[in-house]
């Protein structure tokens, strides 16, 4: 193993602020190699343990502009001194798992920020589009000393959910047009939402004001008292193109994580957070074993045939593959 791709070497550069360092590092976390795995286990436990940062999970439909405004959001946060991370988790082709965006730069103007980093990741086929070692990216961004880590996510759908299982705060970036858009959005994306950003407010004010009062309506209706302050959750109007509201909508959300820091609510959803984490874990390494076995292996295209051409019931076949 090179100096570089030693987990305690490593740690011990991403910890320094090395960017390419920190690179090397997700790539390892990413890896599903068991010797990979093992090393990038080594090196989390040996990261430093920072002050936490502020998790900001962000999602919305096709065309609201969430790129756009990360961006613009960014470079105000990196403005004020503060060093952003963002984990741009990319849609991913079907067949081969790659990123349907390529090689394209993304938040270019971001990207060349000194104080900001941003890593776009195939989702491959994770549930919600929140790539598996996201987390694990989470903590390494973390390590590199960066105090604002945001997650964006894919589209918008139930599994998106997954993302507000790993931040602290949740944004859901919508475009002004009113109440009705709110019927192509699944539920429960909107009960874990904290914040809904109707964005491009400059094209046109009072459609802008009209979406935030029905968007503001609806979560009051959807979402039950949490413990949170008054006043939340909420939507705002914001521009990620003239920067209207971007301010604004950054300081709700910052004295938001504050207030549920000071009272101990955010690490007990930190601490719960964790624990899911730990079963899904459970989960997917318990089904890596098993598949591992190679009598199951080798029984399984058989009985997926089975399956597929209706001679057995799925459920049926699993069980009989798992020796039920």
């Amino acid at each position: 193993m090179g100096a570089m791709t030693d987990p305690l070497l490593l740690a011990r550069a991403v910890a320094a602020g090395d960017r390419r360092a920190l690179s090397r590092a997700i790539t390892l976390v990413e890896s599903t190699r068991s010797d990979h795995r093992a090393a990038a286990e080594a090196m989390l436990a040996a990261l430093p343990r920072r002050d936490p940062a502020i998790r900001l999970g962000l999602t919305g439909t096709p065309g609201a502009g969430k790129s756009t405004l990360i961006e613009a959001l960014g470079t105000r946060l990196t403005a004020q001194g503060r060093r952003v991370a963002v984990l741009a988790v990319d849609p991913s082709s079907a067949r081969s798992g790659g990123s349907i965006l390529g090689d394209r730069t993304r938040m270019d103007r971001l990207a060349r920020d000194p104080r900001a980093y941003v890593r776009p990741s195939p989702a491959g086929a994770e549930l919600g589009g929140v790539a598996r070692r996201t987390r694990e990216a989470i903590l390494l961004c973390e390590g590199a000393g960066f105090d604002v880590v945001i997650v964006e996510t894919v589209g918008v759908g139930q599994s998106e959910t997954l993302a507000a299982g790993m931040t602290d705060l949740f944004a859901l970036v919508l475009a002004p047009h009113g109440g009705d858009d709110l019927q192509g959005i699944k539920r429960g994306i909107v009960e874990v939402a904290d914040l809904i950003l109707v964005n491009k407010a400059d094209r046109d004010p009072q459609a802008a004001r009209q979406a935030v009062g029905d968007y503001a309506a609806a979560l009051r209706l959807l979402r039950a008292r949490t413990g949170d302050p008054e006043g939340w959750p909420r939507a705002m109007a914001v521009s990620a193109m003239t920067g209207e509201g971007l301010d604004e909508a950054w300081q709700a959300l910052a004295d938001l994580w504050l207030w549920r820091c000071e009272r101990g609510l955010l690490e007990r959803q930190r601490a719960a957070q964790r624990r899911a984490w730990f079963e899904e874990e459970l989960h997917a390494q318990a089904l890596e074993k098993a598949l591992a076995d190679p009598a199951l292996a080798a029984a399984i295209p058989r009985l997926a045939d089975e399956a597929a051409a209706g001679r057995l019931l799925p459920g049926e076949a699993a069980r009989r593959a798992l020796g039920g």
